[in-house]
C-alpha cells in the first residue's frame, strides 16, 4: 500500500513527512514531482490571500505518476533501481503525495482509486480538525495534531482508522485550552484522550456506543451542484449537475433509519457512506442505513433523465437562475505625465437575477427569488499590472500578487442589479504577451461565479419519508432541497 506520505505547501516545501513500511523513501521524488509540476504552475494559484482560489497549482500533472524508486532500507544505504509511483491530490492549496511501491510481496499491484480515496479522506479529516480551508497555515499551527492523525489514520501503509467519530475519541480536536495545555506541558500528550474510544466497543466502527442527546433530531440536505460553462452572451456550453445528502444525525441509542425517494429513478451512479446498506438500495431503491453521530455526507450521486427516445441521459441545464454579462477590451491608451503612453483595458460586469429557470422550487418557498453567497472570481492575464475596480453593490478585493479579484455580493434578488467597472495597466512588454494571447484565443480567463438558493433544486427529487425505528422516542425530522453552483464558469471571449 503506502511506503510514504508526503504533504507539500503551494512552493514545494515539504510539510509533513511520514514514512510506514520501514522503508525511508527519499524526498527526491518531490524534487521529481514538483519539478513537472513547476513546467505547468498556474500564476494564479497558491498565491491569492482572496480566499476561495478556484485555480489549481498546476494544470496538467496526472494523479499517477511513475518515477525512479530511490529508497534507504532505515539506515545510510541507499537502494533502488526499481520505480515507485506517485499518487496526488490538491487541497487548499496542499498537494498529498503517497508513494507506493508497483507491487505488494511480488503479487498484486496497489488500487490507485484506494489511494486517491484516502488521500482526499485525509484532506478532509483536516478540515475537520482545523477548519475550512485546511491550508498551510492550519497545518504549521496543528503540526503535531497532523501527525498523530497520521499514525492513527495509518497502520503499515493501509487505512486504519477513518471515521470522524473513532478519531476524535482518539485525538481530540484543537482548541485554544489544549494548545495552552500543551504549550504548558511541553508535549504532544494533552492532545491524546486517556479513555476507550467507544467506537472501539461497537459493532458499528461510525458509530459511538451509548450516544445521548436531550433533543432527538436529524436534518437532511439534498444538495445538488451545477457544474456549467457559458458563453460571452449567456449561451450554454455544457452543463451538468451531481448531488449529495447531507446529514446532520443528533440521535439516541441505536436508530435505524429508512429514506425514500419520491422518485429514486432520477438517482445514478451513486456512492455510500458505509453505513447504508447498499444491497437494501440495489433491491427496493430506499436508503436503509444506522447514522453515524454528528455530520457526514449519507451518499452522493449522479442525476439522469429521459430523452426523446426514452432512453436516459445526464440530466443539464438550460436556463440559470443568474445571469453574468462581461466586456473585457485591451488595447487603448492612456497618457501619463510625461507624454509616456500604457496600455490600459477595460471591464464590465453585470449580474441579474431571473425568476424564469429550469429550477423546481419547493411548496413551502414564500416570497421572491432570492440568491444567496453571490461571489464573482476575477482572474486577470499574465500582461496585466493592476487594476482599478469599482462596483454598485457588495465590495471588491484585488490581490496584486495572484492578479485575482474577488466580487463579493452577498444576497441577490430580481430587483437588485449589481455592477462593476474598471480598468487594467499592463506590465511594461505586455504588447508583446498580449500580442500571443489573442492568437492563441486566451485573452482574458474565464469567470468564476459561486451562489446558492434554498428550497430549490434542478430535477425535483425530494424525500417522501424517513421512518426511525429501534427506539421508542419520535425525534424532530427536517429536510430541505439546495441548489448551489459547482464550477461555474462564464467565458469572456
Amino acid at each position: 500500500m503506502i511506503q510514504s506520505l508526503f504533504i507539500l505547501s503551494p512552493t514545494g516545501e515539504v510539510l509533513v513527512e511520514r514514512h510506514f513500511r520501514s522503508i525511508l523513501t527519499s524526498r527526491t521524488i518531490c524534487d521529481i514531482f514538483w519539478t513537472r509540476a513547476s513546467e505547468s504552475l498556474n500564476h494564479h494559484g497558491g498565491v491569492s490571500t482572496v480566499g476561495s482560489n478556484p485555480f489549481p497549482l498546476y494544470d496538467s500533472v496526472p494523479p499517477v505518476m511513475e518515477v525512479p524508486d530511490v529508497t534507504t532500507d532505515g539506515g545510510a544505504n541507499a537502494r533502488g533501481g526499481g520505480t515507485l509511483y506517485l499518487f496526488h491530490v490538491l487541497r487548499h492549496g496542499l498537494t498529498y503525495l503517497a508513494a507506493c511501491p508497483p507491487c505488494i510481496g511480488g503479487s498484486f499491484e496497489v488500487q490507485p482509486l484506494l489511494v486517491i480515496e484516502f488521500l482526499h479522506k485525509i484532506a478532509d479529516t483536516f478540515v475537520l480538525y482545523f477548519g475550512d480551508p485546511a491550508d498551510e497555515s492550519a497545518v504549521k499551527d496543528n503540526f503535531s495534531t497532523a501527525y498523530q492523525l497520521l499514525e492513527e489514520m495509518v497502520d503499515h501503509g493501509w487505512p486504519l482508522t477513518t471515521e470522524p467519530n473513532a478519531l476524535t475519541d482518539l485525538i481530540r480536536p484543537p482548541t485554544v485550552l489544549a494548545k495552552i495545555q500543551q504549550a504548558m506541558t511541553g508535549g504532544s500528550s494533552s492532545i491524546l484522550s486517556d479513555a476507550l474510544p467507544k467506537g472501539t466497543v461497537s459493532n458499528m466502527p461510525w458509530r459511538k456506543a451509548g450516544v445521548t442527546h436531550p433533543n432527538n433530531e436529524i436534518y437532511i440536505d439534498i444538495v445538488e451542484e451545477i457544474d456549467a460553462i457559458l458563453s460571452v452572451n449567456g449561451s450554454v456550453i455544457s452543463s451538468d449537475v451531481s448531488g449529495s445528502i447531507q446529514a446532520q444525525s443528533n440521535l439516541s441509542g441505536v436508530p435505524d433509519l429508512l429514506l425514500t425517494f419520491n422518485d429514486p429513478t432520477l438517482i445514478d451512479s451513486c456512492s455510500f457512506h458505509p453505513c447504508v446498506r447498499y444491497t437494501r438500495f440495489e433491491k427496493d431503491k430506499v436508503v436503509s442505513f444506522v447514522p453515524p453521530d454528528g455530520s457526514f455526507e449519507l451518499m452522493r450521486y449522479r442525476l439522469r433523465r429521459m430523452n426523446g427516445d426514452n432512453q436516459l441521459s445526464n440530466l443539464a441545464m438550460v436556463n440559470f437562475p443568474i445571469q453574468v454579462i462581461p466586456r473585457v477590451s485591451y488595447g487603448k491608451f492612456a497618457e501619463r505625465p510625461g507624454g509616456r503612453g500604457d496600455v490600459v483595458g477595460r471591464i464590465s460586469l453585470s449580474i441579474t437575477a431571473r425568476s424564469i429557470s429550469s429550477l423546481i422550487f419547493s411548496s413551502s418557498r414564500k416570497g421572491p427569488l432570492v440568491v444567496e453567497d453571490v461571489t464573482v472570481i476575477i482572474p486577470f492575464p499574465k500582461f496585466v499590472r493592476t487594476a482599478n475596480l469599482n462596483v454598485t453593490h457588495g465590495r471588491v478585493i484585488y490581490d496584486e500578487a495572484g492578479k485575482i479579484a474577488k466580487w463579493m455580493i452577498g444576497k441577490l434578488d430580481e430587483k437588485t442589479r449589481p455592477q462593476l467597472n474598471g480598468s487594467m495597466v499592463l506590465e511594461e512588454g505586455g504588447e508583446e504577451t498580449m500580442a500571443s494571447s489573442y492568437a492563441s484565443g486566451e485573452e482574458q480567463p474565464p469567470l468564476f461565479v459561486n451562489w446558492k438558493i434554498l428550497l430549490a433544486s434542478v430535477s425535483g427529487l425530494n424525500v417522501s419519508g424517513l421512518s426511525v425505528t429501534g427506539e421508542h422516542y419520535k425525534p424532530y425530522k427536517g429536510v430541505r432541497n439546495i441548489t448551489k453552483s459547482g464550477i461555474f464558469q462564464i467565458r469572456c471571449y
